[in-house]
């Protein structure tokens, strides 16, 4: 008679098997010896029929197929977790994978300094964060907190707004001396604006509202791109106009590096939102990570109202 196969455990082994990059690794971790786990990993291949592994003398790499399961074993470990934490009686403490989205920019200088942070707070739950120019669809599956600008993308998902946040638009004083400063939404027509092609907005057209007027106004420049901070870039050296979000440009507002135009109109939406599939609602860790992001964001907000800012 066989033994039965316990499948989360051979999901657990094999997601810590691919984390550890080698078979020694693995066994230390087990307190097993390496052959063990070479046996261990053997047996699992045997009975899926396929190869998880391409092994070295140094390390191990995932094969395709080997990728796939790993993929869907961290997610099927969280959702484990996620129905023991649900539960249980007791408040457990955050742990599992925590897979996280965010832009580029916005990522990089705010996101990935908080998670450092949290990890600190929370070392059971290990992050991995991808940072991108589009937002991945949340239909995938593939992230369980995604980082956004604007409305919401979807009723059938949470979403909490971590943070006030306005597109302003704005120029390099030495840009506005030499071509002068738009005093209406048409104006910008004459000016050298620049453009970013990111995410599903309509590329080249800025809406100014005022009162319940709104504008779309068609705009044009030498120069485009798909990342905000190259663009802010080129918007500092004098190259034109440029539509970003105000975290963005905060400190060159302030510095006076960069100067507010058309500032009594309004522009689309840029609140910050942390959006999470319903059914992470009951995760110990999403919940946790949420509330950490809007703590620090809302300390920020009320620094950057008594002029103490630091973000």
């Amino acid at each position: 008679m066989s033994t039965p196969v316990s499948a989360p455990s051979e999901m657990a082994f094999f997601s810590l098997l691919a984390r550890c990059g080698s078979f020694s690794a693995a066994a230390r971790e087990l307190d097993v010896s390496t052959p063990a786990v070479s046996k261990r990993l053997a047996q699992m291949e045997a009975r899926l029929g396929v190869q998880l592994l391409n092994r070295t003398t140094r390390r191990v790499g995932l094969t395709p197929e080997g990728e796939t399961y790993l993929l869907h074993a961290r997610r099927i470990l969280a959702d484990i977790d996620d129905m023991e934490q649900l539960v249980s009686s007791a408040v457990a403490a955050p742990k599992g994978l925590l897979r996280v989205n965010a832009t580029l920019g916005f990522g990089r200088s705010h996101i990935a300094p908080l998670i450092s942070g949290f990890v600190k707070l929370h070392p059971e739950v290990q992050v991995q964060l991808q940072l991108s120019v589009n937002p991945p669809p949340l239909s995938e599956d593939a992230f369980d907190v995604c980082v956004r600008f604007g409305e919401p993308p979807d009723a059938r998902v949470m979403a909490r707004r971590i943070a006030p946040n306005r597109r302003l638009l704005c120029a390099a004083p030495s840009y506005l001396a030499k071509h002068g400063t738009p005093k209406v939404p048409h104006d910008l027509t004459r000016h050298d604006c620049i453009g970013i092609r990111q995410g599903d907005e309509a590329y080249g057209i800025w809406r100014l509202s005022s009162g319940k007027h709104t504008e779309a106004v068609k705009v044009r420049g030498n120069l485009s791109t798909n990342d905000g901070e190259i663009a802010v870039n080129w918007a500092l050296a004098g190259q034109g106009i440029v539509m970003r979000a105000e975290w963005d440009i905060a400190r060159y507002l302030r510095s006076g590096r960069l100067k507010q135009v058309l500032d009594n109109y309004r522009t689309p939406p840029a609140d910050i939102h942390a959006v999470y599939p319903q059914r992470h609602q009951a995760s110990a860790r999403v919940r946790a990570f949420v509330d950490f992001l809007a703590t620090h964001f809302e300390k920020s907000s009320i620094r950057a109202a008594g002029l103490v800012v630091d973000w």
